[in-house]
């Protein structure tokens, strides 16, 4: 399994912005789909943006879409979630997953279920 270290979290004013990297090690990160969950004090942990093992394909939470952006670098083992338009509600710890797939999969998973490698969480906080 591939090993993720998420960066980039911190405290940002309302409306403001963060890039969030994960970056991988261990294992082929091309061969891998990758997510993006996030999980405030209290609650699950929630599905936020996907992204295909190639980058073709991307899939969001409707909480977030046309504010985040998820993309992804192979040749850096890297992906990226980009956050705009910040709301205080983004607050949690976000979380870097991902799958091991087949160059044949096209499957939409968004279920935290559906990933195996976890990263260790980058807290994101946001001020009104």
């Amino acid at each position: 399994q591939v090993q993720l270290v998420e960066s980039g979290g911190g405290l940002v004013q309302a409306g403001g912005s963060l890039r969030l990297s994960c970056a991988a090690s261990g294992d082929r990160f091309s061969s891998y789909q990758m997510g993006w969950f996030r999980q405030a004090p209290g609650k699950e942990r929630d599905f936020v943006a996907a992204i295909s093992w190639g980058g073709g394909r991307t899939y969001y939470a409707d909480s977030v879409k046309g504010r985040f952006t998820i993309s992804r670098v192979n040749a850096k083992n890297t992906v990226y979630l980009q956050m705009n338009s910040l709301k205080p509600e983004d607050t949690a710890v976000y979380y870097c997953a991902g799958r091991r797939v087949p160059m044949s999969d096209t499957n939409y998973y968004h279920r935290s279920t559906d990933f195996g490698s976890w990263g260790q969480g980058t807290q994101v906080t946001v001020s009104s």
